[in-house]
């Protein structure tokens, strides 16, 4: 089964940039459609971005333009690549493997935008 653990979340200011990443133990990650979700405070948990498994990504309009998925197979590890962060953009970021068969989630990292 694999396992996923999401790290490089932190506090940054407004009109800056962060990276997260996505590491998985247990099984390739080469089989599964990749997605980044995040959950606000008082808010349900939505999709940012998702990259599947042949390279192809989509993204959350809110998200559109300033952020980027991409996967590294060899090394495991899916990451998230955010610019032009505002406050809104605050939450947990959680890593998902997912499957016909299954779903898996990591523990979440979260992301503050603030001054």
């Amino acid at each position: 089964q694999v396992q996923l653990v999401e790290s490089g979340g932190g506090l940054v200011q407004p009109g800056g940039s962060l990276s997260v990443s996505c590491a998985a133990s247990g099984s390739s990650l080469t089989p599964y459609t990749m997605g980044w979700y995040r959950q606000a405070p008082g808010k349900q948990r939505e999709l940012v971005a998702q990259i599947t498994s042949g390279g192809a990504a989509n993204y959350a309009d809110s998200v559109k333009g300033r952020f980027t998925i991409s996967r590294d197979n060899a090394k495991n590890t899916v990451y998230l690549h955010l610019n032009s962060l505002k406050p809104e953009d605050t939450a947990v970021y959680y890593c998902n493997a997912a499957s016909p068969y299954f779903s898996v989630w990591g523990q979440g990292t979260q992301v503050t935008v603030s001054s």
